[in-house]
């Protein structure tokens, strides 16, 4: 028998996914100590929130949210009073047979994402439940519980089981590499942005900047900063307008092109709608209140 999910062992022999405990437990107020055990564990969060704290992390779970915890990994489950949490528990681990249903190693030489998973060696992995990792859960634990031989559906399950989670799971890796991808654009974008304000800029300037197509550079700004590449640089454009108001004596009708607006009458209307002041009573109100501190 092997434990853990990413033991090399799974994919050289015949080994088979075995159900060993499962159970639906509503818990509130509760604290319990870190302990570990052989087998893995998928904790899935039916209804409200909870804690599952490993050695190096808090995690906290909501409705929908499932952690699959490998073998002998110490954590413990925290419910804080007045807002408790209904779970859904499967305690599983693998026998070596010489059985006639596929084993994971035959299921992962047919599966890419399978095979991938295998390799991760991940003391845990959290995924948000795209609404079919429950009801394979459910369909698991009552066939399971079923008196007759029923070792055909468990072992049908099982593998679906662990075969959407492989899935999600090696999704979300390549979702998160993307977006760290896309954090790199994003903040040489900003710093471009912040180097440059004061010129007359469109997005092809800035995505000639970055090396990226201006159409995805947009999608990925608006993602990761909830605005605009435009809507950014305007708002910096108006913060350097603000201090040049309050802090310099450079004639109001200059300061546009100091922030990279050539007209005038657009830049007064951009900081009205921005600050709710005018450029003339944003000075006499803020550059009056220096001078008094001065």
């Amino acid at each position: 028998m092997t434990t853990s999910i990413f033991h090399p062992q799974l994919i050289e022999d015949r080994y088979f996914p075995k159900v060993n405990a499962y159970y639906f437990k509503h818990w509130e107020n509760y604290e319990m100590a870190f302990h570990t055990h052989k087998d893995i564990e998928i904790m899935y969060v039916i209804n409200g929130e909870c804690i599952v704290e490993t050695l190096s992390e808090a995690i906290t779970l909501k409705k929908g949210d499932f952690i699959l915890l490998d073998s002998n990994i110490p954590h413990r489950l925290i419910v804080a009073a007045g807002d408790p949490c209904r779970m859904l528990n499967v305690e599983f681990s693998f026998l070596h047979s010489n059985g006639s249903f596929p084993s994971i190693k035959e299921l992962a030489y047919e599966n890419k994402a399978l095979s991938e998973f295998l390799k991760m060696k991940s003391p845990y992995i959290v995924l948000k439940d795209p609404n079919e990792i429950y009801h394979t859960l459910k369909n698991l634990v009552l066939e399971s519980d079923k008196k007759e031989d029923k070792q055909m559906m468990v072992q049908l399950l099982i593998s679906q089981l662990l075969i959407q989670i492989a899935r999600m799971a090696v999704e979300d890796v390549e979702l998160k590499k993307v977006n760290q991808q896309a954090n790199v654009y994003v903040n040489q974008a900003v710093e471009f942005l912040h180097q440059n304000y004061d010129c007359d800029l469109k997005l092809e300037d800035i995505g000639r900047a970055v090396n990226l197509h201006p159409g995805y550079l947009h999608r990925v700004f608006k993602k990761l900063m909830n605005c605009t590449i435009m809507e950014y640089l305007t708002l910096l454009r108006m913060d350097k307008a603000k201090a040049l108001l309050a802090d310099t004596d450079i004639p109001i009708i200059e300061i546009s092109q100091y922030v990279g607006i050539n007209s005038s009458q657009y830049f007064s209307q951009i900081f009205k709608k921005h600050t709710s002041m005018t450029p003339i009573d944003y000075r006499r109100t803020y550059s009056s209140q220096i001078t008094k501190f001065r």
